[in-house]
């Protein structure tokens, strides 16, 4: 767990606890909104004196925001710094926890879905960050190649690092921005020649430019040419934040038959029920046929709310 309680005397009123996270070496506390200053600075002091292992404290301030996760914290006390160098299931990750998403709750279940993967799959993760859990999976599976789909290009230049940090460069790759974008593109891409896709993908020209400089060889040379077809993934892991949009047109989109997602939302304890049946619908209306495999609880994430898992395949 790297999640921890720390009893705090506080002379003036009975003892308190105060939770922090461990990322690395920084410690990111988050103090009641009644915290005075000078009490939060005694705490990080103490809390830094006493865990030898911590070498910068922080103050969590606000919640996680937006689509890019990113949250805010304010320097309290030790080494100044944002970067963390972290360690889990035999990788390492390097990230600025100000600039991009990280969870280390995730940290069992990036294992559980990389001993999951089979011989010679490709996998999509979408909402990947600095690349956690493609890499976990690329360095505890032999999975054929990971994909690793992410909105924030910080987090990218980071995921670009730790893949390097990790030596899997020959089994994951990058693809920067918004899934629904990058499913389109790959979409329109499928329906042009293979010389013009490639010009697609590596961002030179668009598809309206490919086409006005095919002119009126397009047409004739469409049915030729090799074409370059819309990928379609043997797994797709969807650590989805807080949004409400479920993202599963994408993946039913990259998905075949056979084709597993593990997708994560979040729910009351109570009413997990309701997220497979919005799974459900939303593969009823994409005319794609499913089957649960698995509901899981990933972690309590507030009182009586949780972050879940539904494990379903294509069939």
């Amino acid at each position: 767990m790297l999640d921890f309680i720390l009893l705090f005397m506080n002379p003036t009123k009975k003892k308190n606890t105060r939770a922090f996270d461990l990322l690395g070496n920084i410690a990111i506390v988050k103090f009641p909104k009644d915290c005075k200053q000078a009490e939060k600075k005694k705490f990080a002091e103490k809390l830094l004196k006493e865990q030898k292992s911590i070498k910068t404290v922080l103050e969590k301030q606000g919640k996680i925001k937006g689509r890019l996760r990113k949250i805010k914290t304010k320097y309290l006390t030790g080494e100044k710094t944002k970067e963390v160098l972290y360690k889990e299931n035999a990788c390492v990750f390097r990230f600025n926890v100000d600039t991009t998403y990280f969870s280390p709750r995730l940290s069992n279940e990036r294992k559980e879905i990389a001993s999951m993967i089979k011989k010679g799959e490709d996998v999509l993760v979408m909402f990947a960050g600095v690349a956690p859990f493609p890499i976990v999976i690329a360095k505890n599976s032999k999975a054929k190649r990971i994909v690793s789909n992410e909105i924030n290009r910080e987090a990218n230049k980071y995921a670009k690092l730790n893949i390097e940090l990790n030596k899997v460069k020959d089994k994951v790759e990058i693809i920067q921005g918004d899934i629904k974008k990058v499913a389109e593109k790959w979409k329109s891409c499928s329906k042009l020649p293979a010389h013009l896709c490639s010009q697609i993908n590596s961002n030179s020209i668009n598809k309206k430019t490919a086409k006005s400089r095919a002119g009126s060889r397009f047409e004739a040379s469409d049915n030729r040419a090799k074409r370059a077809n819309l990928p379609k993934f043997d797994v797709i892991v969807m650590p989805r934040p807080q949004l409400k949009d479920s993202f599963l047109e994408q993946a039913f989109m990259l998905s075949k038959k056979t084709t597993r997602i593990y997708y994560y939302d979040f729910c009351k304890i109570n009413e997990k029920d309701l997220i497979v049946k919005k799974i459900k619908e939303e593969a009823k209306k994409f005319k794609k046929k499913i089957k649960i495999l698995k509901v899981k609880p990933a972690g309590e994430i507030a009182p009586y709310k949780i972050r879940v898992r539904i494990d379903f395949k294509i069939i």
